[in-house]
């Protein structure tokens, strides 16, 4: 009988056991229905913000007591956000550096995406554009040593004496770092009017024939037909500087500019990934969303035009967080 009562209690403990370990692996991963309240704050990239709004609404479907309160305001703007407190995650579309790290940012990387040179539909040598592409060294030469003023220098005819108009970003933000790093510098190095977020660099871009500038992926293209937004071209970039741009260098739609990033054809930088930051290990509530962007929350990110992590890179993102 004594034998009998022992046996009860070390099953009665062992089921304890398995019971404390199933609640703890469900507080690491929230399965929909899991009771989630309260309100998530997101600041930083424009780069990231589209992205960003998709997956707080997909996370609402599931998590209806869960609120979003994201804006967008450039990657500096994000991180400095995270760091002070002032939100919850900050998007930072750019690499993390190690004072950063050391002040706290905790980071992952959640998608992919690229930079791309913007110029005017209507720019007066778009055809010998489209048909040369732009080399690296032109680039360097309108943006950082100024020594290309027009844009018959950048097709060799002197005769057009168009002048190129600059534009770059205002604000500290991941687009001009990662464009200014592709030509080996940094923002502050970019010459051009500053405008201030992507929807405003690219307008101006568009409102003026004669304009140069560059933008996120996502805000380049139209999402309903998939081309440039109205007004606007993207440039090729003659990546193996054989003079000409080649097809696959013609990123025509979205979906052939998101199938170069993708495929590593398009130069890192400007192709870049894009981050979520917290101040610390992320816990709880946020711990939990990040979890789900990282699994569940990447069947979004193709049809809103980003680019996918390889499974190794979300598998690392996944460990940091868990």
């Amino acid at each position: 009988m004594k034998r009998s009562i022992k046996n009860i209690i070390v099953i009665w403990v062992l089921a304890a056991m398995l019971l404390s370990a199933a609640g703890c692996a469900g507080q690491q991963a929230a399965p929909a229905g899991t009771k989630l309240q309260g309100t998530i704050t997101v600041s930083g990239a424009w780069a990231l913000y589209p992205m960003m709004t998709r997956w707080a609404e997909e996370f609402q479907k599931l998590y209806p007591d869960v609120k979003f309160d994201v804006s967008a305001g450039g990657a500096g703007k994000g991180m400095a956000d995270a760091l002070g407190g002032a939100v919850d995650i900050g998007m930072v579309s750019r690499e993390i550096t190690a004072d950063e790290e050391a002040k706290g940012a905790y980071w992952v990387a959640v998608t992919k995406d690229a930079v791309l040179p913007i110029v005017n539909a209507k720019n007066p040598v778009l055809q010998d554009l489209t048909a040369r592409g732009f080399s690296k060294d032109t680039f360097i030469g309108i943006y950082i040593t100024g020594e290309i003023t027009t844009w018959g220098q950048v097709v060799g005819k002197p005769e057009i004496t168009d002048e190129i108009h600059v534009y770059t970003r205002s604000d500290a933000a991941g687009a001009p770092e990662t464009w200014a790093k592709y030509l080996d510098k940094k923002q502050e190095d970019l010459l051009g009017v500053g405008v201030f977020g992507d929807p405003g660099l690219l307008e101006a871009v568009i409102k003026d024939p004669l304009g140069i500038g560059f933008n996120n992926l996502g805000y380049a293209y139209d999402n309903t037909s998939g081309k440039p937004v109205a007004g606007a071209f993207v440039l090729p970039i003659d990546n193996n500087a054989n003079g000409q741009a080649d097809p696959e260098e013609l990123l025509e739609t979205k979906t052939e500019a998101m199938e170069m990033v993708a495929q590593g054809k398009y130069p890192s930088p400007p192709a870049r990934a894009e981050n979520l930051v917290t101040n610390g290990k992320p816990t709880g509530l946020v711990q939990a969303f990040i979890e789900w962007v990282l699994t569940e929350g990447q069947a979004f990110v193709g049809e809103a035009g980003y680019v996918k992590l390889t499974q190794d890179q979300l598998d690392a993102s996944l460990k940091k967080i868990r």
